[in-house]
């Protein structure tokens, strides 16, 4: 079992609701797309190794040798990490989760937590392109306590979790129902959920 978290900490506890959904879904036979985690780590890796190579070329031939590189290596840096910083805010909005199902139902999950209110709220997007033409997206706004989920001495309980989730959202409902046989059993086990 988990070690607990501090349950009074809003933090916390949806960095480890956050880190649950995709451990579920998964589960369910949803495959995650890393797609906006990989732009981001590209540009963030990007920065650092400019920064890196002029630092060594600064130390290794001098700042009078190396002074209009290094202009154009902190201009490119900060464009790098403004396009991060933009990749964040305006790209993944707060996504955690991004799949599609083996029938290729596309899903989309996003989380966030109003500041001094212990619930957790998601945005859940998902369109099935067999049946809906140029990607017609369906929306639900969802919401509930932490305390749904989270004993009192912080323990996360993935069974409440899962059926608030299967119960507000039908094709994880649809993904959850048909993944009931020993397969989807045996995968939950090895996932701790």
């Amino acid at each position: 079992m988990a070690s607990p978290i501090a349950v009074y900490s809003l933090p916390d506890l949806k960095n480890t609701t956050d880190d649950a959904l995709p451990n579920y879904l998964t589960s369910l036979d949803f495959e995650q797309t890393h797609f906006l985690t990989d732009i981001r780590l590209v540009l963030g890796y990007s920065a650092v190794i400019i920064a890196a190579v002029t630092f060594a070329f600064d130390y290794q031939c001098g700042w009078d040798e190396t002074k209009g590189y290094t202009y154009w290596a902190v201009i490119t840096y900060f464009l790098l990490n403004g396009a991060l910083t933009f990749w964040i805010w305006f790209a993944e909005k707060g996504k955690v989760f991004q799949g599609l199902t083996q029938n290729g139902t596309l899903l989309t999950i996003a989380s966030s937590v109003p500041k001094h209110n212990p619930t957790y709220q998601i945005v859940v997007r998902w369109t099935d392109p067999k049946t809906s033409e140029a990607f017609d997206w369906e929306t639900r706004e969802i919401s509930a306590p932490f305390t749904t989920w989270f004993s009192p001495d912080g323990q996360f309980i993935a069974k409440p979790f899962q059926q608030w989730l299967s119960s507000k959202i039908p094709v994880i409902a649809a993904a959850d129902g048909a993944g009931s046989n020993k397969k989807t059993e045996n995968k939950r086990a090895r996932s701790g959920l």
